[in-house]
């Protein structure tokens, strides 16, 4: 954990310079960057939350915003925008709520901000010790399903094709990949071997969630390694349970 509040805002003026002196006035760092994507990428990966300070040419930002939405899908953060409620719906058309933390209205309850931003940052630091499972399928529908089944225990992140798994673990830790079989281009099994023939990702544990059941596709990756081979077809409680028991026997070695 951080515990650093990356704040953007169309210009670096007298309210987000307040915010600033009162974040680190309570031990919490914070770091400015303008809603272009040259001035964003970079500065999400080593930031806990960010705060979005909006004003009424919110959709001239829109591939900024965008940038934001997937960097806190790769990464799941969180977002808190402050602003009017009109320039909330435009940033709200492009990051979704299940991005948004908070929404906080001008004039702004600096106080009521600072309280919540501390308690988010506990809750994250306790968040940040769970386990962390990566899930890699072109399905969609499918994998957001398993997020919803897996995120009150774990810390997980999505990607949906093969060689942005390969970037995501490039720049991220995960505890347990969970890789679908069968993708275009990059298919799970080629996945694997690109992540075993890395030095740094050699002995990743890889778990295949499948449909495919046929002995012949379970027999062309043993050679691989995986840490199970598990189907589509299981309920949310044997899965759970199946990973749960993976986790467990990690422990013991």
């Amino acid at each position: 954990m951080y515990r650093r509040v990356l704040i953007v805002a169309a210009t670096e003026g007298f309210i987000v310079k307040g915010i600033e002196t009162k974040l680190k006035n309570i031990g919490i760092d914070s770091v400015y960057s303008s809603p272009r994507m040259k001035d964003l990428e970079g500065k999400l990966n080593e930031t806990d939350l960010v705060m979005l300070y909006t004003d009424d040419k919110a959709e001239e930002y829109a591939t900024g915003l965008v940038y934001i939405k997937d960097r806190c899908a790769e990464l799941d953060e969180q977002v808190i925008v402050i602003g009017s409620k009109m320039e909330f719906d435009t940033v709200n058309g492009f990051i979704p709520d299940s991005h948004i933390f908070k929404f906080y209205e001008r004039p702004l309850d600096m106080e009521t901000l600072l309280t919540d931003i501390e308690k988010y940052l506990e809750s994250e630091a306790q968040y940040a010790r769970r386990k962390s499972i990566l899930i890699v399928d072109d399905d969609v529908s499918y994998m957001s399903m398993v997020m919803d089944w897996l995120k009150d225990k774990y810390r997980v992140a999505t990607v949906n094709s093969g060689m942005q798994a390969i970037k995501w673990l490039a720049k991220n830790n995960a505890d347990l990949v969970l890789l679908d079989y069968e993708m275009p281009v990059t298919s799970g099994p080629q996945v694997l071997e690109m992540i075993r023939s890395d030095d740094m990702l050699a002995d990743l544990p890889v778990m295949f969630l499948t449909g495919k059941s046929d002995k012949e596709s379970i027999m062309n990756v043993l050679a691989l390694k995986p840490a199970g081979y598990q189907l589509k077809s299981n309920s949310k409680e044997q899965l759970l349970l199946n990973i749960e028991q993976f986790f467990l026997s990690q422990k013991k070695i």
